[in-house]
C-alpha cells in the first residue's frame, strides 16, 4: 500500500494535513518541530540521500511539504557520499533565492521517485475558492486590495514576499524576511493613515507569480487575524485558491467577533 510522507516544519499546517491522510509518515527537519503532531522521523540535510532511501523502505510514494523552516546550518562532517554530491546544486539554488531552493528540493525528491503534491491536493477544504467568508468589504477596501495585490505580484516577481498592507491607496508595509507577524506588528506600532477617519486598510496575501504551488503555499491563521485587528485594519483579502486557512471555521468566527472581513479574492 502506498503511503504519503509529510515533510513537516513548524506551525499548525502539518497537523491539519495529517488529519486528512490515512497513516501519514511524519518527518521533520531537525530543529523545526510541528505543533500538535507526533514526529515519526527526524532528518538532516547532510543525510538527505539516506533519508530518501528510508522513505522508500517505508512504502512512501508521495510527499507533501508543510510548515515553516529556515535554512539550516550545515555540518560538513555529517555528509554522506551521496548527499555530498548534491551540495553544489543545493548551494547554487540557495544563492538564487528561496523559490529556486524550493524548486531544487522538489526536483531532488522527484528524481528519487516520489510524487510531490501540494497541500491543496491533500486537503482541498483548507484552500478557499472565491467569495467573501465574513464581513463586507467596502469600495475603498476593494481599491486597497487591488493595489495590494499589484504590490504583492511585483514583490513576488523578485522573490521578496507574499503580503502587503495598503490603506487609502498607500502602501503601509510589505512582507519581507521577518515575515507576516513582524509586518503587521510594525503597522500596529508605526503606520499612520493620511486621513485618520478614512479607510482603515487591507492586508493582502498571495503566492508569488512563478511559485510552484506544491510547496510553500502561503497560510493564514488565527494569530494573523489578531495582529490585523491590532493594526487597525478593516480586513484580510487573499488570493482565492492560493492561500491556506488553517482553521476556516474558527477563523470566520474570530473575524466576525473582531469585526474584520475575510475575502478570498479572484486574482
Amino acid at each position: 500500500m502506498s503511503r504519503t510522507a509529510i515533510i513537516a516544519g513548524a506551525g499548525h499546517l502539518p497537523a491539519a494535513l495529517a488529519a486528512a491522510l490515512p497513516s501519514p509518515l511524519v518527518c521533520t527537519l531537525d530543529g523545526f518541530t510541528p505543533a500538535g503532531l507526533a514526529v515519526d522521523q527526524l532528518f538532516r540535510v547532510e543525510r538527505l540521500v539516506p533519508f530518501l532511501r528510508a522513505l522508500e523502505d517505508a512504502g512512501v510514494t508521495r510527499v507533501v511539504f508543510a510548515g515553516a523552516v529556515q535554512r539550516p546550518r550545515l555540518d560538513p562532517s555529517l555528509f554522506d557520499q551521496g548527499t555530498a554530491q548534491m551540495v553544489p546544486r543545493l548551494l547554487a539554488a540557495m544563492q538564487a533565492g528561496d523559490d529556486a531552493t524550493l524548486r531544487e528540493v522538489v526536483a531532488i525528491f522527484e528524481e528519487a521517485g516520489f510524487a510531490v503534491v501540494g497541500a491543496q491536493e491533500v486537503a482541498p477544504d483548507l484552500v478557499p475558492g472565491p467569495g467573501i467568508l465574513c464581513g463586507t468589504p467596502g469600495a475603498s477596501d476593494e481599491r486597497d486590495a487591488a493595489r495590494a495585490a499589484a504590490i504583492v505580484a511585483a514583490l513576488g516577481a523578485v522573490d521578496v514576499g507574499q503580503g502587503a498592507v495598503v490603506a487609502q491607496g498607500l502602501c503601509l508595509a510589505v512582507e519581507a524576511l521577518p515575515g507576516t507577524d513582524a509586518m503587521l506588528d510594525w503597522v500596529a506600532q508605526t503606520a499612520r493613515r493620511p486621513d485618520p477617519n478614512g479607510a482603515k486598510g487591507v492586508f493582502y496575501k498571495a503566492p508569488k507569480p512563478a511559485q510552484d504551488r506544491r510547496i510553500d503555499l502561503p497560510a493564514l491563521g488565527l494569530e494573523t487575524l489578531k495582529r490585523a485587528h491590532a493594526a487597525g485594519l478593516a480586513g484580510i483579502a487573499f488570493e482565492a485558491g492560493g492561500v491556506i486557512l488553517l482553521d476556516r471555521t474558527a477563523m470566520i468566527a474570530e473575524a466576525d467577533r473582531l469585526g474584520l472581513f475575510l475575502w478570498a479574492r479572484e486574482p
